[in-house]
């Protein structure tokens, strides 16, 4: 199973998302505290509150993990909106995703954010970083709501796999992509008990008043009330009248397609801020779908049986089955830098230890790696 460690991890949209699509997070990193405590609250695996902008230190971290995959989105009020060409001092922490990314080498990565990121200059210099160490880039603006999510959100992803071309993922994602826009009916059906509701506005000229049968604007970190005097909008849904209200917290968590059970902790605040800036579930359970059928198929021409290979470790090397599992992890990725064939041999190790990428990682991590393969060569051996 894939290992994964999840970056600005926030209150979890992304983490539960890849969990659901049978990813393991073996552990996430947040720094803001109250969205911390609420991730601790529906994970079970360690969550580290360090700063990712001192990348020696969150480097070294994060490699006694071993992830397979990195994920996660560096804060987006790091971005200008649109039309502006000033971005927050915080856009750095783009950077150090990928100066991260490149010193930890997973075999793959996703980083999600705005969609203006993909304009910003921290963008491009992250991007210059992911090139440099041998990233193939699937690069995609993703409309939530035609991805079965409903809400009218448009969210960057940059996925990245190690020794592929750009775009590997983009007809898979492509084809899974509808034409029809989820509204609020189409995925609570008759579980809603109001059918307008208010989202307020930045600004008066634009509509506050939408309808269930349409996706929901975009989930924003504040929900106001509807204010006394509001003057109305001609591209409301209808007309304010008594009966409608603005979403409750809970609701606009739903939205964001988390589940019932979710365990929300934090001030109102806290909470809405939260909501606001999490990836909706769902929309990261759909682009891991597609990145674990990618996986699947391109690692289905590496082993003939995992069963198999597994149960060898266990009866012939004495493995435990979380150990076997672990070689088969390894030697995945080893698979990732340089393609192992029907029949690895010591020209194979020849060349994984010459890769650029293989030296870059940590002595024992190699180490590892190199163990794993002999065992797979070893067994190929016997299986012949």
């Amino acid at each position: 199973m894939n290992k994964i460690v999840d970056l600005f991890c926030g209150c979890g949209g992304m983490s539960l998302g890849f969990q659901n699509a049978g990813f393991n997070i073996v552990g996430a990193y947040e720094l803001w505290e109250a969205a911390a405590k609420c991730y601790e609250n529906n994970f079970n695996h360690p969550l580290f509150r360090e700063d990712l902008s001192a990348v020696d230190n969150a480097v070294t971290s994060i490699k006694k993990l071993a992830p397979d995959i990195i994920i996660g989105g560096p804060p987006c009020q790091d971005f200008s909106h649109a039309g502006k060409r000033i971005e927050g001092g915080r856009a750095s922490l783009t950077e150090a995703y990928a100066d991260i990314v490149k010193n930890i080498a997973p075999t793959y990565f996703i980083m999600e954010n705005v969609d203006r990121a993909q304009k910003s200059n921290a963008y491009t210099k992250a991007r210059e970083i992911f090139k440099s160490a041998g990233y193939g880039l699937t690069e995609i603006v993703l409309d939530a709501s035609k991805c079965g999510i409903p809400q009218k959100r448009k969210r960057f992803f940059c996925i990245g796999a190690m020794n592929q071309p750009d775009g590997f993922l983009s007809s898979m994602l492509l084809e899974r992509i509808s034409n029809h826009e989820t509204t609020l009916r189409d995925y609570f059906g008759d579980g809603l008990d109001f059918e307008y509701y208010y989202r307020h506005p930045r600004n008066y000229s634009r509509r506050a008043i939408f309808s269930i049968d349409e996706p929901a604007p975009t989930m924003r970190g504040v929900n106001r009330p509807v204010p006394k005097g509001y003057p109305g909008n001609p591209n409301d849904a209808c007309p304010l009248n008594d009966s409608i209200r603005a979403l409750t917290t809970i609701e606009r968590s739903l939205i964001q397609t988390f589940p019932p059970e979710y365990k929300w902790l934090g001030n109102k605040t806290d909470m809405e801020q939260m909501i606001g800036n999490a990836v909706p579930v769902k929309l990261a359970e759909f682009v891991a779908t597609i990145l674990k059928q990618f996986i699947n198929n391109h690692e289905a021409q590496v082993y003939v049986d995992n069963d198999k290979l597994i149960a060898w470790l266990i009866n012939t090397h004495s493995y435990t089955e979380r150990s076997a599992k672990d070689v088969i992890s390894r030697i995945r990725r080893a698979n990732s830098i340089v393609q192992i064939s029907d029949a690895p041999d010591t020209f194979y190790m020849y060349q994984l230890e010459s890769s650029p990428q293989f030296k870059s990682i940590s002595s024992s991590v190699r180490s590892q790696m190199k163990k794993a393969v002999s065992l797979l060569i070893d067994y190929r051996t016997v299986a012949q």
